[in-house]
Parts: C-alpha cells; structure tokens; sequence
C-alpha cells in the first residue's frame, strides 16, 4: 500500500529535508510541499491524504489552529522547532510530534507509528485491542488467563527482563512480554522516557530534566529517551 503525504512548513529547507526522508521508503508518495496552511488547505480540497507533516509555528496560521479546523483531518506528524506545543499535539492525537532538525532515524520512527496505526487490529489468543465506550483495552496474559487492562487506568509500565509489570492507578499486573513489544500496542498518550520505563503522559503530575512524576512516584529519564519527551526544556 502507498501513503499519500503532504508537507506544510513555511521553511524551505524543512520541506526539501522531509522530502529527502520520503524519498527513501518506498511505500509513501508526496502529493505536494506547502509554504502555508492556506496553500495545503487547497491541496486537502482536491487530494485524498493520508499523512500530513505540519509544523506548528507559521505566518498567518498556526498549524495546530489549522488542524483543528479541519473536517476530514488525515494523520499529523507535527514539525517543530519548539518544545512547548507538545502537549497540544498530542491533545490533537497526533502520531508524534519530532523536534528540529529532523533527523532520519526519528522521522522513521515516526513514520513507523503512523504505519503501525494503519494495520487492522488483529485478535489472537495474546492480545485484544478495540474501542469500548471511547476507552481503549487490551487483554494481558496473567495467571493462565486473559486479563483486561484499561489504557486509561495505566500510570506505567516497568520492564523486568523478559517480563513487565504494569503500575494501575490500584493494582499491578506482571505478564510475560519485552517491554518495546508491549509499546506497540499502546496508542499517543503513552511515551517511552527510558529503556525500563513508559508512561501515561495523562498521569503525569510534574516532572525535571532528569525524572518524571506520576503522584509520588519517581521515575528516571534515560538519556537516550529525551529527545522523545519535547515538552521538557
């Protein structure tokens, strides 16, 4: 399948580096490259596009205003040179939210959780994510049974090794599994911040640049995990 793209970003040399980084995967296709959300607005009227890189901060109009005016609104990366949208971004379930400049290994990590976003749910015996109530569920393996597990209550996930131990708001639950499998059966709200830790950036009560709290609890930012937490300065 091929995945029509468009990018809006009022730097010139922003786009011609999103475009560089398109051009090597093959199964994406851009449909066009904006100075301006007025110009992408006309591409959106003609064109079917399934992924949008939007930068935040333009003349005129700001990106996240335009999304969130839009009708029919595709998947957004959001381009930025700024830390501080990030929280909104994801308010607007963006798919990432990348910092300039944009390196290719982090636009394809990004573009790899829009891929993953696409895939139909698949039920097996492991595993079960659907909608329920506009709340979302999976079920975990524990105790010879299949244990659902509401997204919402989760405040983290703590590897152990070949096992992870999931922290809800009353209860924990350790099932077998590594813990980057484990992330990719979560949705936007949840961000990896170290290699033994994600959490639920709804839970988050405050934070520095060298951990994040959810109530009391304590956890550490690995340096490899910062570029992945931009709203932090």
């Amino acid at each position: 399948m091929t995945y029509k793209c468009l990018i809006v970003d009022d730097e010139k040399l922003a786009r011609g580096l999103i475009k560089t980084h398109l051009s090597q995967l093959d199964d994406f296709e851009l449909i066009a490259s904006c100075s301006s959300a007025i110009e992408a607005s006309n591409i959106l009227q003609k064109e079917t596009i399934d992924l949008l890189f939007l930068d935040i901060e333009m003349p005129v109009l700001k990106g996240t205003d335009f999304f969130k005016n839009l009708v029919h609104k595709p998947k957004v990366i959001f381009t930025t040179a700024y830390r501080d949208y990030a929280v909104e971004g994801f308010e607007l379930n963006a798919i990432d939210y990348i910092l300039k400049p944009i390196t290719f290994q982090r636009f394809f990590n990004a573009v790899q959780k829009f891929k993953a976003s696409q895939k139909e749910n698949i039920v097996s015996p492991s595993t079960v994510s659907i909608p329920e109530n506009n709340n979302s569920f999976i079920y975990i393996r524990k105790d010879r049974k299949q244990v659902k597990v509401h997204l919402d209550s989760i405040l983290y996930i703590e590897s152990l090794k070949d096992y992870i131990k999931i922290h809800l708001e009353k209860e924990k639950h350790v099932t077998k599994s590594s813990i980057s499998a484990f992330e990719e059966k979560l949705d936007q709200r949840f961000i990896r911040i170290h290699r033994s830790y994600i959490v639920n950036i709804d839970k988050i009560t405050a934070y520095t640049k060298n951990d994040i709290e959810i109530g009391k609890i304590e956890i550490p930012i690995g340096e490899n995990f910062r570029s992945n937490l931009t709203f932090i300065s």
